[in-house]
Formats: structure tokens, sequence, C-alpha cells
């Protein structure tokens, strides 16, 4: 059995962490940037697909363009972000399943059902994207995740060179200014949503 986290942990990576809407002056570095991802990789997806793509826009240039594709209310978070993860996804994951999951033929499993390969994509990618925000968050950053984007547009800008993925959501990272966020909403006890059988 698994030993558990401390309080101290699970209040950074649940508890106290919040969803960002403003950002302190301070960097993310390639190195926090890679080592998020050697977390998240690590966290399970049906068949070891890891479908997700990301472009982590750390570049000024990068950000205006991405926030060219947002709502008004998400320009500022976008441009103001240490870097800003567009995490996606590929519909033709299952090219990548001989290496990825060698045990068996997984790759016949996907072909032919496009339909089928979106869904999973779609899936298993948000998980990704939750398993990237918990790896920042234990890593000593915060993050503001974000709707609120054409996906088209942010398919053809970012993804143009790889007309087979799609964007699902996107995730400002870096360090979270206190002020930016509001008072922490209500959260459902266990008998709201949840029923034994």
């Amino acid at each position: 059995m698994a030993d558990t986290l401390s309080d101290d942990a699970l209040d950074i990576i649940f508890r106290d962490a919040r969803s960002y809407n403003g950002w302190l002056d301070k960097d993310v570095s390639e190195e926090q940037i890679r080592a998020i991802y050697d977390l998240m990789k690590m966290a399970p997806t049906s068949a070891n697909s890891q479908p997700a793509r990301i472009v982590w826009c750390r570049s000024d240039e990068a950000k205006r363009k991405l926030a060219d594709t947002a709502i008004d209310s998400n320009k500022d978070k976008i441009l103001t972000a240490p870097v800003v993860a567009i995490v996606g996804y590929d519909i033709d994951f299952h090219e990548e399943l001989p290496w990825l999951f060698p045990h068996t033929d997984a790759k016949s499993w996907f072909e032919g059902d496009e339909d089928g390969r979106k869904e999973g994509a779609f899936r298993n990618s948000s998980l990704q994207g939750a398993y990237l925000m918990i790896a920042a968050r234990a890593l000593g950053l915060d993050c503001g995740p974000m709707s609120g984007f054409d996906n088209d547009k942010v398919d053809k800008a970012f993804f143009g060179d790889a007309p087979r993925h799609r964007s699902n959501f996107i995730c400002g990272i870096g360090h979270g200014d206190r002020e930016s966020i509001f008072d922490r909403s209500p959260r459902p006890e266990f008998e709201k949503f949840n029923r034994f059988e």
C-alpha cells in the first residue's frame, strides 16, 4: 500500500489550490515545464495511449496569437501568464501504440474507428490536462485553466502543421497573484452528488 501524502501536500495540490486570473512577475523556466511533463506522463491513460499534444506558449508572440482566439475576459489572463499550455490531442494517437503499449496489438483496436479515437483522445487528454495541473501545483506553481476560446482558430494557429491534432483546453501556469482570485465557490458535500449501491 502506498504511503499517504501529508496534509500540507494535499493542501498544496487540492484544498488551498485555486484557479488564478492574474500572475506575479516571475518566470517559469523550461526546466520547470519539462518537470511538469515528466510527472504528468507517468499517470494513467487508456492503453498508455498518451494522446495529449501540448503547445507551451512562452513567447509574447505566441501568447498574443493565442489571446487573439480568446474571449475578451481571457485575453489578459493569457498575455500576463508566464506560460500558457494548450492541451490538445491527436486523433491518430493509435499510430504510436506499437511502442507505447507493446504488450499486444493495441493499434488494431482503434483502426477504422475514428469516432472512437476522437472520444478516447478527448477523454484521455482531459485526464492528462488534469494531471498537468496537479503536477504543476506539486512543483510549487499555480494554474489558471480556461475554456473561452475558439478551438478552430487555435487549431489553425497552433496545430496547422498537424491537422489531426485538436485543442481541448488551455491553462495558464506561473505564480498566481492572490489579489486576482474570488472567494472560493461552494463545494458540495458527498451526499449531494454521490450514492452507494
